[in-house]
């Protein structure tokens, strides 16, 4: 499991999920230190392996006006404090293929967009830096698909990849898990599940994506039924006013109820 391989994992005894979490982007220093201190104090009483998310750019927005970051190193820089300053690792997403190396400088985990997981030369950047690579399948891609993804970072030399299902396009503006997909993936690579970007609600007429954070826990608990490795939560401890995903992001004092609640169901789970 290429959890093990990962710099400042912690509790990959417990036999738990692994979790993504934190805010969408990282709007400065403060904000991210803030989120990840809340994260880290839950993770560890309820032995969760924790890696710290943060967009240090948002390339892929609905209008030009959108926020997109606060500058590229400036971001990065603050990703590696958090993770200097606590002890975990982190994770970011990268669009082009010189973001690579650059990112790789940073974090312990890249990430590829799901609607740039086809992009052959962004896969195999992220996977010849070394660090595992999370690749988020497409909206538009079946489940069987993701194995060429694998493939590619494989072929890379490398064989630290993860799959990551963030929902699937139905109709223009809503998604829909298809939980018949998680044991498919998990064939060809550790599978985590997207719970806040699943429910999101895209192509508004505003141009600003909504969503429905009343369901994470629906999605979550059935994420943690049927096998996940890991869970993906975007969280912000004033989501309303997060500069990007607020409409779909779970709010920071809900998260330790959360995790308590899905803990409990992996431990029926694995008892089984």
């Amino acid at each position: 499991m290429t959890l093990h391989s990962i710099p400042n994992i912690k509790h990959t005894a417990a036999n738990n999920f692994f979790l993504l979490s934190g805010p969408c982007a990282i709007e400065n220093e403060a904000m991210a230190l803030r989120i990840a201190e809340r994260i880290v104090s839950i993770t560890d009483k309820l032995e969760i392996p924790f890696i710290f998310k943060g967009s240090f750019k948002k390339a892929n927005r609905s209008r030009i006006d959108s926020f997109t970051g606060i500058g590229d190193e400036k971001a990065l820089k603050i990703l590696k404090k958090v993770s200097e300053t606590f002890q975990i690792p982190t994770v970011t997403d990268i669009h082009e293929v010189s973001h690579a190396a650059m990112a790789a400088a940073y974090v312990d985990v890249l990430q590829i967009p799901a609607f740039l997981v086809r992009q052959t030369d962004l896969v195999v950047a992220a996977a010849k830096t070394g660090k595992v690579v999370n690749l988020k399948k497409g909206q538009f891609m079946s489940p069987e698909a993701m194995k060429h993804a694998v493939q590619k970072v494989k072929d890379s030399g490398s064989n630290k990849a993860w799959i990551t299902d963030r929902g699937t396009m139905f109709g223009y503006q809503d998604m829909i898990v298809d939980f018949r997909g998680i044991p498919t993936m998990r064939e060809y690579a550790p599978t985590i599940l997207d719970v806040t970007h699943s429910l999101q609600q895209p192509n508004q007429t505003a141009g600003v994506t909504g969503g429905r954070p009343d369901m994470i826990e629906t999605i979550a608990r059935a994420g943690i039924v049927n096998n996940v490795d890991g869970l993906f939560i975007e969280t912000h401890y004033d989501p309303a006013k997060a500069k990007s995903d607020g409409a779909n992001m779970l709010h920071l004092d809900n998260l330790e109820k959360l995790l308590t609640n899905l803990v409990a169901i992996r431990k029926t789970i694995v008892n089984l």
